[in-house]
């Protein structure tokens, strides 16, 4: 009988599983003992090839070769890994190999890390499949003692290569076409751009936020205080300085009498258990740590440290038959968690309330929670210790009982005025008890008197305070991670809401890294702990259409993988594959079709390629010290393609193409004729018309027949332009090169033409929120 190969996601992994198994002999990239032969990949060991490795004619950029839309995506070895490939390669088809074990991490993409290897290497021997929730010795043998047939993950390994097909199809067609469009490199994502018109909307919210002045009137009455309530709208603010003055005159020294006094027993119950995306929201809430360093150090102190179970995990619940290894965790708990682990640990049973323990509603993986081995925390850092308390103290929050406290309401009348006073009087500390002594705190009210209706009493102080609304918050990790899993809640539609309560934006092993990258690719930016949008970001949002920038299309994909990978039923999984990538293919044909018809109605400022990590340094903007003719308030400077207004972020629309008048045999525009052309006409209105005659200088004229450089656009989203011939210019470098005959320019004009003509004609460029949704229905 041959030997069995392990194939594990990391070197550190599989050491650990070669500990548990005994094996000790060390080769090059593998651990080998009797029964057994441990290796491992490195992340990710073969991915999708490039689009010139597929078509030699895809290498160079151009927008007539798009869209990309190949039969099969084929898969290559990264090369930069290449030797532990070689390495794993030459295992899977060794002879005295006769089984094979996939021990890569238990979810989406572990299994698509192990299926690229398995096909990559073109073995054909059985597979069973590790599939374990802690790296515990125990757990890890436990897991061997429970091996299934690779084949009951067929589901999930499909889900995982759609997205990642659907990832490639998208994100290298709509990149292509924008940079294309737009001659500036700019990045677009399935997932990725619809999270950032999250960002970018909640931060232009904050630009278009106009603060007012409002005024609070707070009465003391001895024991107790009350503020001004509006009688009409319920309102603690006044936004009348002068009525404000008069009710603080009106009630001075007054007497007031007690109108209501409403008590009553409010219970609250203790918060759930961490799943991946709760935990990274209170880490950065708590802690200041991003989404990204949070799932780093949850994955150290689940693989390095063994201290909890599997991270990426997006539920929230445990198993029925987790109860009783719960008890034993909790039972063996160190200090500082033994002192308020000690009311459970007297308990002859843990509660199972649904809340926690639900076995319909655990997905691949239980909630995050701790193991019960304990020997690695004197390892820890102290931000690691920090994220470890919090998942210890929420295990034992969620077995205590609620939090019960008397809600307050009370009203106080001084003449015609109500001053309302409310707080809470804590009554059971329940489950608030286990977070005394660590990072929570927590605001206490005032006691507040018992009166009855009818008490009198004289007002002994009036104070107006002058305070202003305030604008939205801006994004944090934690807010952002919140917006991304709720996308789609929002929506009008009760079907497409429902379909999408379980969906939102990326998983939660996906969402750091695609806050992560947004970063990178220079479309937002950290502010402290806020997440803002940059210039580039906001823009991209501004041209991007709104099937791209929407949650509804990539939270209904999303869904559709969900339902993919729990199918076992190999006919029923090969539907919905095929069904998920026809939409995927029309919605990247549709994306391509709208690059190329759409007017170039932002200027990016100008980027340097010299940037690392495939980002481009942009240079200043050059001014050309010149005021603009539309909005006089700002300054027209000059970009790489055209000549706009300093205040185009606060609504100027300027934009002057710099190839505006060459069709019509005119001259590239130079910030001299620009200048020359502002001082001789000024705009007198929203829209700026250029004229040109052979051997004379261009100048502003209304004439309705010329080239118009100046569009009049709404202030926040341009309307889409679907039917009118779009303006002069603006066409990439790589475009003008690979059309360099004397006609090129009228050609791409009458195919542009055409293509919008012919657009309710051609099955790839229909609109495809509502039948990508059809598509997409289970």
């Amino acid at each position: 009988m041959g030997k069995t190969l392990v194939l594990a996601e990391k070197p550190s992994v599989g050491k650990d599983i070669a500990r548990v198994l005994g094996a000790k002999g060390r080769g090059d990239g593998l651990i080998e003992g009797d029964d057994y032969v441990i290796s491992w990949a490195i992340g990710h060991l073969v991915t999708l090839c490039e689009p010139d490795e597929l078509d030699p004619a895809w290498k160079k950029w151009r927008m007539d070769a798009l869209p990309m839309l190949p039969e099969a995506l084929k898969t290559k070895v990264i090369p930069k890994t290449k030797s532990q490939f070689a390495v794993l390669k030459r295992l899977l088809n060794d002879p005295e190999i006769d089984r094979v074990i996939c021990a890569t991490d238990s979810g989406r993409e572990g299994e698509l890390i192990f299926r690229y290897i398995y096909d990559q290497a073109k073995c054909k021997k059985p597979v069973d499949r590790l599939w374990i929730s802690s790296m515990t010795d125990a757990a890890i043998r436990e897991g061997f003692r429970a091996l299934r047939p690779d084949a009951d993950y067929d589901g999930l390994y499909e889900s995982a290569r759609c997205r990642s097909e659907a990832d490639w199809l998208v994100g290298m067609n709509a990149s292509r076409a924008y940079t294309l469009r737009y001659d500036v490199l700019l990045s677009v994502g399935r997932v990725q751009t619809p999270t950032l018109a999250l960002l970018v909307q909640r931060d232009r919210e904050i630009r278009a936020f106009t603060p007012k002045d409002y005024w609070e009137i707070r009465v003391g009455f001895g024991d107790y205080e009350g503020l001004w309530v509006n009688p009409e709208s319920k309102d603690t603010r006044c936004f009348d300085e002068e009525k404000a003055k008069n009710v603080a005159a009106a009630v001075k020294g007054k007497t007031g009498r007690v109108t209501e006094n409403e008590r009553e027993l409010k219970r609250q119950p203790p918060p759930q258990l961490y799943d991946l995306t709760a935990l990274q929201r209170d880490a950065n809430r708590a802690l200041g740590l991003s989404a990204a360093k949070t799932l780093e150090i949850a994955q150290a102190l689940y693989e390095k440290h063994k201290l909890l179970t599997y991270p990426r995990t997006d539920s929230r619940y445990l198993p029925h038959d987790m109860k009783s290894r719960v008890a034993k965790v909790i039972a063996t708990l160190p200090e500082p968690w033994a002192s308020p682990a000690q009311p459970l640990r007297a308990l002859d049973k843990l509660p199972a309330g649904g809340r926690v323990y639900n076995d319909a509603k655990v997905s691949d993986h239980h909630a995050l929670v701790p193991t019960g081995s304990y020997g690695a925390l004197d390892k820890l850092s102290d931000a690691e210790r920090r994220v470890f308390d919090m998942v210890v103290r929420r295990l034992l929050a969620v077995h205590y009982p609620d939090y019960e406290y008397q809600a307050v309401r009370m009203t106080t009348r001084v003449g015609e005025h109500d001053f309302r006073t409310t707080g809470a009087i804590p009554l059971k500390e329940g489950w608030k008890a286990v977070y005394r002594g660590g990072d929570a705190k927590e605001k206490e009210d005032a006691p507040l008197p018992d009166l009855p209706v009818g008490t009198e009493r004289t007002v002994r102080s009036v104070k107006t305070k002058a305070c202003k609304t305030r604008p939205p918050e801006p994004h944090t990790d934690g807010t952002l991670l919140q917006a991304m899993e709720n996308a789609g809640r929002a929506l009008e539609d009760e079907t497409l809401r429902e379909s999408m309560k379980d969906s939102g934006l990326g998983t939660p092993a996906t969402r750091a890294a695609i806050i992560e990258r947004l970063i990178e690719v220079g479309y937002a930016r950290r502010k402290g702990r806020a997440i803002v949008s940059t210039d580039k970001g906001d823009k991209l949002i501004s041209v991007a259409p709104e099937e791209l920038t929407s949650p509804i299309v990539t939270g209904r994909w999303e869904k559709s993988l969900a339902v993919m990978a729990r199918e076992n039923d190999p006919q029923a999984m090969a539907q919905l594959s095929d069904r998920f990538m026809e939409g995927i293919r029309r919605f990247a044909a549709f994306l391509v079709e709208q690059a190329k018809t759409a007017a170039p109605d932002a200027a990016f400022e100008p980027e340097d390629r010299r940037g690392g990590k495939g980002r481009r340094k942009a240079p200043a903007v050059k001014d050309l010290d010149v005021a603009c003719p539309l909005c006089h308030e700002g300054h027209v400077t000059e970009n790489s393609k055209a000549f706009s207004c300093s205040r185009w972020r606060e609504g100027c629309t300027l934009t002057i193409w710099k190839n505006c008048l060459e069709s019509r045999g005119g001259p590239t525009l130079t910030p001299a004729l620009v200048k020359l052309m502002i001082e001789k006409r000024e705009v007198a209105g929203s829209t700026g018309v250029i004229t040109y005659e052979p051997g004379s200088l261009p100048a502003f004229a209304p004439n309705e027949n010329a080239v118009i450089p100046v569009k009049e656009k709404k202030a926040a989203r341009p309307a889409r332009k679907t039917a009118a011939k779009p303006a002069a210019g603006g066409a990439s470098r790589s475009r003008k090169k690979a059309e360099s005959s004397a006609d090129a320019a009228p050609k791409k004009r009458a195919r542009r033409g055409k293509a919008v003509a012919d657009k309710a004609e051609t099955p790839e460029a229909e609109r495809p929120i509502e039948s990508l949704l059809d598509l997409l229905k289970d």
